[in-house]
């Protein structure tokens, strides 16, 4: 085509919005929708073919600035508090499935170089699988969701250092026109390599920590959102291009620095909120890109090693995670977690294989079981997550009635979910900054409140001031049925998420048909949405700000 940039955004998005919509009929996750539009564009399947360049070019931005988004809700403190798991954790999980997969390299017949980049390419995890998965779950912020981004974080960085040794020890591993053999200078490489990423981070650490944050405060003050917004994606891109470009380190982990230290300014959250839209956008891009590089013919051709593949990538590293979280005294729903989570691989995987077929090491079978095992990891991910939802359902379940809830991560006691004792009182699900107005307004009236939330900062500030509050997602039926909703005066759904405020208006309705329920919604899509499923009232933010200057106007005339 003559537009080869714009043919592939919009046939990637447009096929990707068709069968993520075709996926999420059939109650399937949409990154189901997405990796087969992929197939569809891909170079083996007839017709249309996107440029395969450009695609993984635009999901590298989705990539940065989704790790910049999460570096927004992240602080150095906080990661540094998972360094003694993560460390250790990630190195040793590489290390086992590395051996995994030179073990099943072993067997069909290649090198131990091609069986080490093999391993080294199935033992890193997709950025972009995990921390949608995370996100979807708000589990982000959680101890748990720190944990695997913290191992996560890790794998990048050894990965990092990986893709400068491999050039300088291939002649020795035997491949073709490897670099020198010379263990003096590969010595230095590495160290020059370690020096660039301490630099960066340095550097992000004592200039950016200053820079960053004035910047936005400077673009704030000018009273321009299309500033602001400018501003934000320079940050998160610029950072992630100059770490690549200046220090060797990957678009991810500078985009993610970047997020980290903007974290601390008051303005992150706005900064968040800028990037969700182009973040989203991206990241569906990045799933149409793996999808190309699938070949469905191997699955016929070479089904046994595809198995064996897909074997070490959900079951060999998962329990290997498993089994170090536990030995470190992490209890089994942390463990699972991190286990799930890790259960696929992505771009640092193709990046790796791809630089393994150029030296020699790795021949072509290699890099195609790769490209099918994350593919085939990617789309079955999701359904482990469902598992793992189900699962911990039950053990909570089974806790509830045998014995007390199991320590959390960082040494708090969970306690099990009781049914609160209030009568003729308000519900609010979601103490954010609509929340807490509320939640003020009812105070000053003498209103008994209940407050549902997940954030552990705000139910600290909640259990500060005695407001009865229950830990979790309100989308939960177990939760939701905690707060009495039969004996209720009404339910505040004040959460910004109107497709998870439509799941929790409707768990609701299910409770209580006849209770008073309203919702916010930032669009009359969203309006719609949410009465579909049984709100009684939608406050569309928009027409209340109309109709608050009306009134106004009214009052100024009088």
């Amino acid at each position: 085509m003559a537009h080869p940039l714009i043919s592939t955004i919009v046939i990637a998005l447009a096929l990707a919005w068709v069968f993520g919509a075709l996926a999420h009929r059939l109650r399937l996750p949409p990154l189901v929708g997405y990796l087969i539009a992929g197939v569809l564009i891909g170079p083996a399947t007839p017709g249309f073919v996107a440029d395969q360049t450009l695609a993984s070019e635009l999901a590298e931005i989705g990539v940065i600035l989704l790790m910049f988004g999460v570096g927004l809700h992240f602080s150095l403190e906080q990661l540094l508090s998972v360094r003694a798991i993560a460390v250790p954790g990630a190195i040793a999980q590489i290390a086992c499935a590395t051996l995994l997969g030179m073990a099943l390299a072993h067997w069909l017949g290649w090198s131990i170089g091609a069986g080490l980049v093999f391993g080294l390419a199935l033992s890193v995890a997709s950025t972009v699988v995990l921390l949608r998965a995370l996100q979807e779950r708000r589990l982000v912020e959680t101890g748990r969701g720190r944990i695997a981004v913290g191992w996560l974080i890790v794998e990048d960085m050894v990965m990092v250092l990986t893709l400068v040794l491999l050039p300088a020890f291939a002649g020795v591993l035997g491949g073709e026109g490897g670099g020198t053999t010379d263990f003096a200078g590969v010595a230095t490489a590495a160290a020059l390599t370690i020096g660039k990423i301490a630099a960066f981070v340095a550097i992000m650490l004592i200039v950016g920590k200053r820079l960053i944050p004035w910047v936005l405060h400077y673009m704030a003050h000018t009273g321009s959102r299309e500033l602001f917004r400018l501003a934000v994606f320079v940050i998160a891109l610029g950072a992630a291009f100059a770490a690549a470009e200046l220090f060797g380190v990957s678009f991810a982990l500078g985009a993610f620095f970047a997020g980290m230290i903007l974290s601390e300014s008051p303005l992150s959250q706005r900064a968040a909120e800028e990037t969700l839209p182009l973040r989203d956008a991206f990241a569906v891009i990045f799933f149409v890109s793996v999808g190309m590089l699938f070949k469905p013919a191997i699955l016929i051709e070479d089904p046994l090693a595809v198995l064996a593949t897909l074997a070490i990538i959900l079951l060999g590293k998962s329990l290997a995670a498993f089994a170090i979280i536990r030995l470190f005294r992490y209890p089994a729903s942390t463990a699972l977690l991190v286990s799930v989570s890790l259960a696929q691989i992505g771009e640092f995987s193709f990046i790796l294989a791809g630089l393994g077929v150029d030296l020699g090491l790795l021949p072509e079978r290699g890099r195609n079981l790769i490209l099918a095992g994350a593919i085939l990891s990617i789309l079955l991910n999701p359904l482990l997550f469902a598992g793992l939802d189900m699962l911990q359902a039950w053990r909570d379940k089974a806790k509830a009635e045998v014995k007390p809830v199991e320590p959390e991560e960082e040494g708090a006691a969970r306690e099990p979910v009781r049914p609160t004792a209030l009568n003729d009182h308000v519900v609010l699900v979601g103490h954010g900054r609509v929340g807490g107005v509320i939640r003020e307004s009812l105070a000053e009236k003498k209103v008994p409140l209940l407050v549902i939330e997940n954030d552990d900062e705000r139910l600290a500030e909640l259990k500060a001031q005695g407001i009865e509050a229950i830990a979790g997602n309100a989308a939960d039926p177990e939760i939701i049925a905690a707060a009495n909703l039969g004996a209720a005066r009404c339910l505040l759904v004040a959460i910004p998420d109107a497709f998870e405020g439509g799941q929790v208006v409707e768990q609701a309705r299910a409770l209580s048909p006849k209770l008073s329920i309203i919702a916010r919604a930032h669009s009359e899509a969203e309006v719609l949405h949410l009465k579909k499923h049984g709100a009684s009232v939608v406050i569309l933010s928009e027409h209340e700000m109309a109709r608050a200057m009306v009134a106004l106007v009214s009052t100024a005339d009088a």
